[in-house]
């Protein structure tokens, strides 16, 4: 057995204990049930684009907070009538929602997009969360002594105000909605699928939020910025992580429960091997795992091809690893 095969063996094998609270079923129903009755005071606006095949909306939502979330909501000016699938999009950390054109491929496709911004980061949502402990560079240390008052709190149900708006659309098939994103995107990904109904299927592309704990310690990404708070404060090791757990796929991947399509790289050192394959071995549901060997943080080759299919796929179709 070559060094690769054994090493991958070994990931597939790879399966550290949860770090789950105590009260993290119940912290979860809590955070759904106060996002479910809170008004979504919408906004939506139809503006033009570069191209005459993409019909354009400019959308305004309330997630977490009174922090007005930015979205693309795009549809196919082609195709007729009908109620259309739409996958909802989340980027990647630092990123933003982008322009409309640059969502040309999943049109063509005949899917509706709604794609938007992770508050704060680098489209044009602000970001209204209170403070009240210093933060270090970046975002994801606000409120990071308490699940409550957590960023990553905020951002998750941020994503799964995006994906119940979606559903109200009077274009958009309900039971065709697909979630998707890449790294800080693919973890959101997760985190949605284990927490609403709504989405039929995800796409979680080397997914952030996976595995945490062993991310604070090993991660050259985003959670280097947690690593330089507990730096700083070394008396707050504890709650940081704990806070931490509460958001991390590994505790809720149980809960995945429609099919999900997950890539990895086994040169990445943003979102390691370990924190995917961690996560991916205890989901249940219908699965397929790309793997990339030589890749660090990204996809390459015919990997949009690979999501399109999957995401063409029935929904209850069972794919295998690759």
């Amino acid at each position: 057995m070559s060094y690769m095969e054994r090493r991958l063996a070994d990931m597939r094998q790879y399966r550290p204990d949860r770090t789950a609270p105590e009260d993290l079923e119940k912290f979860w129903a809590a955070t759904l049930a106060e996002a479910k009755a809170k008004p979504l005071n919408d906004v939506r606006e139809r503006t033009s684009t570069l191209s005459p095949y993409i019909e354009a909306y400019r959308v305004t939502y309330e997630g977490f907070d009174e922090t007005p979330i930015q979205g693309w909501y795009l549809l196919p000016a082609f195709g007729g009538e009908g109620k259309r699938p739409c996958v909802v999009l989340f980027h990647g950390y630092t990123g933003g929602k982008g322009y409309p054109e640059q969502y040309s491929d999943l049109l063509m496709l005949g899917f509706a997009v709604f794609a938007i911004d992770v508050r704060g980061q680098g489209g044009e949502t602000g970001n209204l969360l209170p403070q009240s402990f210093g933060m270090t560079r970046g975002w994801i240390t606000q409120g990071l002594l308490d699940p409550k008052t957590s960023y990553y709190r905020a951002i998750t149900v941020d994503a799964l105000q995006a994906v119940r708006w979606t559903a109200e659309q009077p274009e958009i098939d309900p039971d065709r909605i697909c979630v998707a994103g890449a790294s800080q995107g693919g973890g959101l990904t997760l985190m949605t699928l284990a927490l609403s109904d709504i989405p039929a299927k995800g796409i979680a592309d080397i997914p952030n939020m996976c595995h945490m704990d062993y991310g604070i310690l090993n991660s050259t990404g985003s959670l280097t910025e947690a690593a330089e708070f507990v730096s700083r404060h070394p008396d707050k090791l504890e709650a940081v992580l704990r806070t931490l757990s509460y958001f991390d796929a590994l505790n809720l991947a149980e809960r995945i429960r429609k099919p999900v399509f997950v890539s990895v790289g086994l040169k990445d050192t943003i979102c390691l091997p370990e924190t995917v394959f961690a996560v991916y071995n205890r989901i249940e549901a219908p699965k397929r795992l790309q793997v990339y060997p030589f890749n660090g943080h990204y996809t390459s080759g015919d990997h949009f091809r690979k999501m399109a299919s999957f995401l063409l796929e029935p929904a209850e179709s069972r794919a295998e690893d690759e």
